[in-house]
């Protein structure tokens, strides 16, 4: 069983809490264990009227290998107290990843973990993560950044995308989509994608394009052309060009590919067909292709890709 502790802090916003404890939950399909802790075992005052009885205390962080620090109210007023820092400065020492959800950046950047790199939070708290830790290079146009073995993500609703960056980096793509179906979210939405930062005027063309998108999910194995998304989409070529960046950080040929890609990944996780298959039944024609491009976004090739799921699933020595 893999470790995940959810550490509760003063204020602590309910939704940011439930997201982690929620999607690593354990249950026969997911091999997590979870523990929600605070700075002590016993009551937490959170916010927006709500308290949670937790009952471990920070020693639940010497037992994990991944902790999540969810959102808290007033982040920017005060730092987290100093036996929390440590606790977190001596978990990632120990080789635990760190992963906050939207405000709860500013107890990790406390720590100084996130001095010289890139994080974010909510689009309402950039200015103040900046202010409070200068070091830090905050980036306000991203749902989640991923630092390696320190995560950060915006609001809330990019706290799911988080996590499912995470389970997809743990279990592979079919396991991160099975949990995607399960919360009824988007299986996959960019790191790099803008958060929905409120602008002067609305904005009329989300779930138009949204709806696009999950068209296109549907018919990855057909010739999908811009022409096509765009004519679906009812707007331009070149509209749909700039906005579908906007909405998802690719163009909408980058994410067609991607989602290919990911289609593959999970065939290569679930099924025993040959890598000239799965490149026909997904739209890259052939083996080749698929292999070309499963490099330039991967980094890997589809049989190296496959070995590596294979041993996962082997049971290891008795």
């Amino acid at each position: 069983m893999r470790r995940v502790a959810v550490l509760v802090l003063e204020g602590a916003k309910p939704l940011d809490v439930g997201i982690p404890a929620q999607v690593f939950t354990t249950r026969a399909s997911m091999p997590y264990e979870v523990r929600v802790c605070g700075a002590a075992p016993g009551l937490v005052t959170g916010g927006d009227g709500l308290s949670y009885h937790v009952a471990h205390g920070l020693e639940a962080l010497e037992w994990a290998e991944t902790v999540f620090i969810p959102g808290y109210r007033f982040p920017d007023r005060e730092d987290p107290p100093a036996a929390v820092v440590e606790a977190l400065l001596a978990a990632h020492a120990r080789g635990a990843r760190l992963a906050a959800i939207s405000t709860g950046a500013f107890a990790l950047a406390a720590t100084g973990l996130l001095d010289g790199r890139r994080a974010t939070t909510h689009w309402h708290y950039t200015r103040a993560l900046r202010a409070r830790h200068p070091l830090v290079r905050v980036d306000e146009n991203v749902l989640f950044v991923d630092e390696g073995s320190v995560l950060t993500s915006a609001g809330a609703a990019s706290g799911i995308d988080l996590c499912l960056h995470i389970l997809r980096g743990d279990l592979g793509v079919a396991a991160s989509n099975h949990a995607a179906r399960r919360l009824v979210a988007a299986p996959y939405r960019s790191g790099g994608q803008a958060q929905y930062v409120p602008r002067s005027l609305p904005e009329p063309l989300g779930e138009r394009f949204a709806a696009t998108r999950e068209w296109a999910l549907h018919r990855l194995g057909e010739p999908l052309t811009l022409k096509a998304l765009a004519r679906h989409a009812a707007v331009s070529p070149r509209t749909l060009s700039r906005r579908f960046v906007e909405d998802t950080g690719y163009t909408p040929m980058q994410w067609v590919m991607r989602a290919r890609v990911d289609l593959a990944r999970e065939l290569l996780e679930r099924t025993e067909r040959s890598v000239e298959q799965i490149a026909a039944e997904v739209g890259l024609g052939t083996g080749t292709n698929l292999r070309t491009h499963f490099q330039r976004i991967l980094g890997t090739t589809p049989t190296e890709y496959r070995r590596t799921f294979v041993r996962r699933d082997q049971p290891g020595p008795s």
